[in-house]
């Protein structure tokens, strides 16, 4: 493998390094890493991996940017807002490093595609905020022979992991479900939109997933594989959890159930709306809105996210609405939304269930497509 003078201009901070050397940057000019989210965590670790010259860098992504990300992914600007994030990240890592190649996936992971997307790369690096496709890189990983760089965040911390790494030896490493065998229950935690997350703190742990993808590439230091790195910025305090297989791990222990891609929503507890639910869309809303008609709108999100962006709705947030059931109407249609659509629907399950209300509908899309289809003009979070 030869590199140009260019390139070897542009790396030679790396090639005076006597434990990388022109080894070490062979090895990330040959490889092929997926970057699964281009959010917090993928923006500064697609830019640490471009920059470094990993050769090839997928990116599996089917959001676009919005105001609200700009606050932590500092890949984006203003003029990006509205367009596909691994569209601008595709340009922006091509003008930062024009002597690797770029592949973008703009949809969404999911167990009918992710072992074909998957199979074409030697490394993985997870940089998701949900459960269930967390446990769907995993398991694509581990079925696969692949390493998994993982990393999470919320609030004021964050984790870094090496999942399923083969050391020296030939032995590999301890995977996501050995050290998370069971998801949480939903809703258990919220995500970064829900829970709110430190600006700065992506841009740290999405670095420093980076040094570990680094790391498992060139062959140096000792990856993360059986440790939980995690760190605190509050009380900046930092601790290691080391963990080991799990020989009843289900996909790779002493008997494994899991011979293929499940599915991850069922798993995680995250169930689709229930058939028999009673459901409006934003159009049939607006539509009631605008003839007056007589019933109520209860918004279940958080205070804070109400200041963000409101409807006219009554807030009565989901962790208090059992306990406020007194201010729900009985004799009047009774709209309940938040901010897609998830929310309001096991609100109105729980009541229905403990008070037997018959007159809740789920608004379908929520706030955001309110935002989307009815008024543009609206922040979305």
């Amino acid at each position: 493998m030869t590199f140009s003078k260019a390139e070897l201009e542009r790396y030679s901070r790396h090639l005076i390094l006597p434990e990388f050397n022109i080894r070490g940057q062979e090895c990330l000019k040959r490889s092929g890493v997926l970057v699964v989210g281009s959010g917090g965590l993928g923006t500064p670790l697609l830019q640490y991996l471009a920059a470094a010259g990993v050769g090839r860098i997928g990116i599996v992504d089917f959001d676009v940017v919005s105001e609200s990300n700009l606050q932590r992914q500092v890949l984006f600007g203003v003029p990006d807002v509205g367009e596909l994030k691994v569209e601008v990240a595709r340009e922006k890592l091509q003008n930062l490093n024009p002597h690797i190649e770029i592949v973008t996936y703009p949809e969404k992971l999911t167990s009918e595609n992710a072992l074909d997307i998957i199979d074409g790369y030697d490394l993985v690096a997870d940089g998701t905020d949900n459960f269930p496709t967390r446990y769907l890189v995993n398991d694509a990983c581990v079925l696969l022979d692949k390493p998994n760089v993982y990393a999470a965040i919320f609030r004021f911390e964050g984790q870094v992991s090496v999942f399923n790494y083969m050391n020296s030896e030939g032995e590999r490493g301890p995977n996501y479900r050995d050290l998370f065998p069971d998801p949480p229950p939903p809703g258990a935690v919220p995500s970064c939109a829900e829970g709110g997350v430190l600006g700065v703190l992506p841009g740290i742990i999405g670095s420093m997933q980076a040094n570990e993808v680094i790391k498992v590439l060139a062959g140096i230091g000792e990856p993360l594989s059986g440790k939980l790195f995690i760190f605190d910025t509050l009380k900046f305090e930092t601790r290691i959890l080391e963990f080991d297989r799990d020989p009843d791990n289900p996909i790779n222990g002493d008997n494994p159930r899991i011979t293929s891609l499940i599915d991850y929503d069922e798993f995680c507890g995250i169930n689709p709306i229930p058939n028999d639910m009673k459901e409006i869309t934003v159009q049939e809303l607006k539509l009631k809105m605008d003839q007056q008609d007589e019933f109520q709108l209860i918004d279940v999100r958080e205070k804070y996210e109400y200041d963000i962006v409101n409807i006219g709705a009554e807030l009565i947030p989901m962790k208090n609405i059992l306990h406020e059931k007194e201010r729900i109407e009985t004799n009047k249609p009774v709209i309940i939304h938040c901010r897609s659509g998830g929310r309001s629907a096991q609100v109105i399950l729980a009541l229905e269930e403990e008070f037997q209300y018959d007159n809740l509908y789920n608004l379908k899309g929520g706030v955001l497509a309110w935002a989307r289809e009815i008024d543009p003009s609206l922040p979305t979070y």
